[in-house]
């Protein structure tokens, strides 16, 4: 057996150097972000096609630069994403903000000042206003014809080559032609744009199309990974997926919810070797935690290692 190892920590260590002590510690979650650390520098060093998954508040909770990040560094092969950080996304670009807010607060008084809660985070009406004008006035601006049969991933990249702002994870997946996935898109504020614009124009939007470029980037993967923050609907997309090719060969999961529940977001990623989501054989850690607290240390490490 292996000895536990006492943790050396010092004043002015590196992010990949705290993560290194956790590894050499190897116990509870300390242990299990150093797995994840070594995972993702591997998926990354072996050219793995890398599908992100984003669920919850990331961008409000302020991830967003760093997904941008990823993306315009070539680290992830294609994202998934709620629909909610695709508005937020929108949102910002547009100069709206997100503000620090509190968990204990009166919500009917913030219902009188217009402003919206998300946990702790605080957002203004206005800028939810601003944003309907804006995407209202975009799908006006794609071409007819593209919108009788337009994918969700074709949709996005449409925002993304209109965005200017270039903190957007849209604008980032445009520009590098990484293709984004949103299938709950509608189950945001977006879904009642595109019903409010298809009441008087031609729009449909085909979400089959999303799943067949999808296919295609998992049956030509040499090697899959993925890393999923939170779970829900984009981590089933990802997963569901890759049964065709019996399985990922990577896997780094975050998430506050736990299995006790039966949950798809608090299954551990072991569960789908029962399913043929991912190999007997795959390299996977699932750690419950806070993703706001322990990706960008994860993605801080595997950066240091790797640039």
């Amino acid at each position: 057996m292996k000895k536990v190892s006492q943790m050396q920590i010092k004043g002015g260590m590196t992010a990949d150097e705290i993560i290194r002590e956790y590894k050499k510690a190897g116990v509870l979650g300390a242990g299990g972000l150093a797995k994840a650390a070594d995972i993702f520098e591997e998926m990354v060093k072996e050219r793995a096609t890398i599908f992100l998954g984003l669920s919850g508040p990331l961008v409000p909770a302020g991830l967003r630069g760093i997904i941008a990040d990823l993306i315009n560094s070539g680290y992830v092969s294609a994202v998934v994403t709620n629909g909610a950080n695709v508005v937020h996304d929108i949102i910002e670009s547009q100069r709206g903000s997100h503000y620090v807010g509190d968990f204990h607060v009166d919500d009917r008084e913030l219902a009188k000042k217009k402003i919206g809660r998300i946990g702790n985070i605080f957002t203004k009406e206005a800028d939810f206003e601003n944003f309907e004008d804006w995407i209202q006035k975009i799908l006006r601006d794609i071409d007819p014809d593209k919108r009788k049969n337009i994918s969700i991933m074709e949709f996005l990249w449409e925002i993304g080559s209109r965005t200017k702002d270039r903190k957007s994870f849209l604008r980032a997946a445009y520009r590098k032609k990484v293709p984004i996935f949103s299938p709950a898109l509608v189950d945001s504020v977006i879904g009642l744009q595109l019903l409010i614009f298809s009441q008087r124009n031609e729009l449909v939007v085909n979400a089959v199309k999303d799943v067949k470029d999808l296919v295609n980037l998992v049956f030509t993967a040499k090697k899959s990974g993925a890393i999923i923050l939170g779970g829900g609907v984009p981590k089933h997309y990802i997963l569901n997926a890759n049964l065709l090719r019996k399985g990922i060969d990577y896997g780094i999961q975050i998430t506050m919810d736990r299995e006790e529940a039966g949950s798809l977001s608090g299954a551990k990623l072991e569960e789908g070797i029962s399913w043929g989501k991912a190999k007997t054989k795959s390299r996977i850690v699932s750690l419950v935690g806070d993703v706001t607290v322990l990706f960008p240390l994860l993605v801080a490490s595997v950066k240091e290692r790797l640039e």
